[in-house]
Parts: structure tokens; C-alpha cells; sequence
């Protein structure tokens, strides 16, 4: 009886929130004065505040960003995987479920109430579509207390409620920039909080009258999360023996002599090419390849080779390194492949950057499809990123599995850099030796990392996890010695 009082307290707190959504809505159809003038006077004074500063347009942009549908999309992408991944399927419904319903709900109420956006002074952001409820208010609130709710139970005790405070700040911070930009009204965010609110309380309690029928116990959601039982599995890893912090001195230094020695390697093969005739050499087909390319173009070809080069460029890499990091971590629970993964990655472009500098290649004397673009020819960042990202995955895969699609990823790391370079050439954007210097910057600081890192050294390097590591001493089998000095000592007079 004390769950199911707790249960209707809170099913009477999301009804509460909805009873101020649906009072906010009404207040807008009607255009009531009141709030209208508060919304406009509001609007006016933190446009003449915002707007001259360059530094707070910035800032505010950046956290409205914390709350856009890219950000959120990936932190409820992530924290579904690991879910799916740990077998946590309810969990991972009502993240979903959450979030979805935040994608239906924002939308079809912004056209419903059809009510436009502020008009300030000074505009220093754009909005698009309809002003009433603030999206970005909206599915912040519900996103982030959704993880909240649903890896609560991972926290200490103590660190519960600092979370508590950390999520609802972020998401008052999140409504507020969208005032200082100019592009909702108060009772655009006040909606979309309210709003988010009862979609939230309605998700939570239809989790929990799931609990109570299938016999558990109820919860606490603020306080406990949505499944406490689940919280071994909650942990994003495992907590490994502590090692000495003279162990990290090594790898460090092995890394930063591994970054040298590849920059070097890259600048003694680029520089000459930047050189020899102005960079637009014959060197490998330098000259004779881009053009035979630009001489065969073709409507269904440049579409072909502008999804290669999509497939390459930062976003494309971004996204498909986060996947690799999110089934990494859940499915080893351990910080490790993630830190490669990391490593290799942040490593790649730094000395993409560099190397780019210090050459300053011409691009080919071809007409581009991609327009003037502000780095060096050499080497090209997209193929170098695109072998680093697939080389990574087939390595985090082959030292973890025995399973027959393995091979798929490493025919990824192979065929995806393949693609890619053909349509960087074929848009006129690299030369064959831009190719070779990105093959060269990612096969020498791929290995190096791997070798220094050793991402499945916590699997004891085997694929097959039942598989024991041969150079590790066996922990379980009997001292042969000791007992046979034992069964002396027994036997002795």
C-alpha cells in the first residue's frame, strides 16, 4: 500500500505538470495580455543584453547545442546500447520510449499551436518553425532525466544527489540560452519544462505499475533510479586493480615519440612533393590520374563520389567513432579499446593539421567538385580518419570474438578507405601521393598506439574469452612441488 500511495503522488505530480502545459497553452491561443508582455519585455531586455557581446552570443550558443537533437540523439543512442548490450531491455524501452515521445510530441504541438517566434532588435540566432514549446527545453528535460532515472543506480550513494542538481542546472541553463538568443518566450520554455515533465512522470510510472505487477518492489526513481537490482550491470566498467601512477609515464612518452618520428615520416615524404613543380608533379599519376578522373565525370559518378567523400568527413567519422566506443565499452567494461580508440583518433587529426601546415600542397590543377577548401592537399585528412576509425574496430573485434563477422569489419577497414580515396581523387581533391601519405600517417600511429596501449591486453590478448592466455601463470592449478613435499612429509618417519 506504501508503494502504491508513493506511485499515485507522483502519478498527481505529472498530472500537475500537464495541467500548467495545458493552462500555458490556452494562455497563448488567447493571447493573454499579461503574459505576452512579459514574454516580449523578456525577450527585448536579454537581446540588449546578449547581443553586443560576441563572448555571450558564443556561450549561450554553446549551451543551447547541449540540448539540440545531434547531442541528444547520441548521449540516448549510447546509453541505449550499453543497455542493450548489459541485457537491460526494459531499461533501454523506457529510454526510447522517453525520447521518441519528445520527438512526436515537439513538432506536432509546434504546428497545433502555431504561434510564431519572438521578434528582437538585434537577432543574433534563427529558429526554425513554430515558437510554442521550446523543443530544445522540451526533450533536454526529458533526455537527461531520462538517463538520470535510468543510471542513477550506477552512482554512489553520496554522488546521487550532486547528479540530481548537475542535471536540473543543465536543463535551466538549456531553456535560458534559448531566451538570451532571442528565439523562444518564456512560456515557450516553461512549456516545453512542463510538458517534458509529464511525459517524463507518465513514462516513470508506467515503468513502475509494470514493477508492481510483475511482484517488485517499488522505487524511489529520484532517489534510487528506476531499477536499483540493476545497478552491477548499470556500471559502464569494471573496477580494475589500481596501478601505479609511474605505469602511465611509459606509454605517455612512448606516444609522444611515436607522434614525432610519424610527423617527420610525413613531412620528409611531403615537402618534396609540395615542391616539385609547384606540387602538380607527375610523382605516381599526380598529374595524370586527376585528370583522367575529370575527363570521365558523370551525373550517377559525382553522386557516387560525393556519398564517398560524406562517408569520410569529420561528421561521418565522429558518428561512427562514438559507435565504436559505446559497444566498446559495453561490451568489454573496460576504459582501454575506448582510450585507443581516442588516442588513434585524436592522434590522426592532430597530425593531419600539422603535417597540412608545414607542407601546404597545391591541389590538383583540376576543376574541384568540393570547392577551395582551407587545408593542404597532403595528405588528405578523409582517408587517413577513414582508415583509423575501421582499423580500430577490426581491432577491437578480432581481439575479442571468434565469431565469423568479424571478418566483415576488417573487410570495412579495407574497402571503406578504398572508397574514399577514389572520390577524393575523382572530385579533384587529392593526389595519388596525398593517398600515400595518408596510408603512412595512419598505418605508423595506428601500430604505435596499438603497441604502446595494447587495447585487449584485459582479455589476456585472446579472442575466445574461455581461451586462456598462455603466458599468464595458472592461478588454479595445484603447486606440484608443494605437494609432493607434502605427501614426503607424511610419509616420513
Amino acid at each position: 500500500m506504501k508503494g502504491d500511495r508513493a506511485t499515485l503522488w507522483r502519478m498527481g505530480g505529472f498530472g500537475a505538470a500537464a495541467l500548467v502545459f495545458t493552462a500555458l497553452v490556452i494562455a497563448v491561443r488567447v493571447r493573454w495580455v499579461p503574459m505576452e508582455s512579459l514574454d516580449r519585455g523578456v525577450a527585448n531586455d536579454l537581446n540588449a543584453v546578449i547581443a553586443p557581446s560576441r563572448f555571450l552570443v558564443a556561450l549561450m550558443g554553446g549551451i543551447s547545442r547541449l540540448g539540440s537533437f545531434g547531442v541528444l540523439g547520441w548521449l540516448v543512442g549510447i546509453g541505449a546500447t550499453v543497455l542493450v548490450f548489459r541485457r537491460r531491455y526494459r531499461l533501454g524501452a523506457f529510454l526510447l520510449a522517453a525520447a521518441l515521445g519528445g520527438l512526436i510530441l515537439d513538432p506536432s504541438l509546434k504546428l497545433a499551436v502555431g504561434r510564431l517566434r519572438p521578434v528582437v532588435e538585434q537577432p543574433v540566432a534563427h529558429g526554425g518553425g513554430n515558437s510554442f514549446p521550446s523543443g530544445h527545453s522540451l526533450n533536454s528535460f526529458i533526455c537527461y532525466t531520462a538517463l538520470l532515472l535510468v543510471f542513477l543506480p550506477a552512482l554512489r550513494p553520496a554522488w546521487r544527489r550532486p547528479a540530481l542538481i548537475g542535471v536540473g542546472t543543465l536543463v535551466v541553463l538549456i531553456g535560458f540560452s534559448r531566451l538570451a538568443l532571442g528565439v523562444h518566450f518564456v512560456s515557450d520554455v516553461i512549456g516545453g519544462w512542463s510538458l517534458g515533465a509529464a511525459w517524463v512522470g507518465l513514462c516513470a510510472a508506467a515503468f513502475e505499475l509494470a514493477r508492481h505487477e510483475q511482484g517488485r518492489r517499488v522505487t524511489h526513481p529520484l532517489e534510487e533510479g528506476l531499477e536499483p537490482e540493476s545497478a552491477p550491470e548499470l556500471h559502464l566498467t569494471e573496477h580494475p586493480r589500481p596501478e601505479p601512477k609511474q605505469r602511465y609515464v611509459a606509454p605517455a612518452a612512448g606516444l609522444v615519440a611515436a607522434w614525432v618520428f610519424t610527423f617527420g615520416a610525413l613531412v620528409a615524404l611531403g615537402l618534396p612533393l609540395a615542391h616539385y613543380r609547384h606540387g602538380n608533379g607527375n610523382v605516381l599519376g599526380d598529374h595524370t590520374i586527376p585528370h583522367w578522373f575529370a575527363a570521365h565525370r558523370s551525373a550517377a559518378m559525382d553522386r557516387i563520389g560525393s556519398l564517398g567523400g560524406t562517408v569520410g568527413n569529420t561528421h561521418a567519422i565522429l558518428a561512427i567513432g562514438l559507435a565504436i566506443g559505446a559497444v566498446a565499452l559495453a561490451v568489454t567494461r573496460r576504459w582501454r579499446p575506448v582510450v585507443f580508440l581516442a588516442v588513434v583518433m585524436f592522434g590522426e587529426l592532430t597530425l593531419f593539421l600539422a603535417a597540412a601546415a608545414i607542407t601546404g600542397r597545391a591541389r590538383p590543377d583540376v576543376p574541384n567538385l568540393d570547392g577551395k577548401l582551407p587545408t593542404s592537399s597532403f595528405p588528405s585528412g578523409h582517408v587517413a580518419a577513414t582508415i583509423c576509425v575501421w582499423a580500430v574496430a577490426a581491432v577491437l573485434v578480432l581481439g575479442h570474438t571468434r565469431a565469423w563477422w568479424r571478418w566483415l569489419l576488417v573487410a570495412a577497414a579495407v574497402v571503406m578507405p578504398l572508397w574514399v580515396a577514389v572520390a577524393r581523387m575523382y572530385r579533384g581533391m587529392h593526389h595519388p601521393t596525398d593517398i600515400v601519405g595518408s596510408c603512412v600517417l595512419a598505418a605508423l600511429w595506428t601500430a604505435a598506439a596499438w603497441w604502446v596501449l595494447r587495447p585487449n591486453r584485459d582479455t589476456g590478448d585472446s579472442p575466445n574469452p574461455e581461451t586462456p592466455n598462455r603466458d599468464a601463470p595458472n592461478r588454479e592449478a595445484p603447486d606440484q612441488n608443494a605437494t609432493s613435499r607434502t605427501a614426503l612429509s607424511r610419509t616420513a618417519p
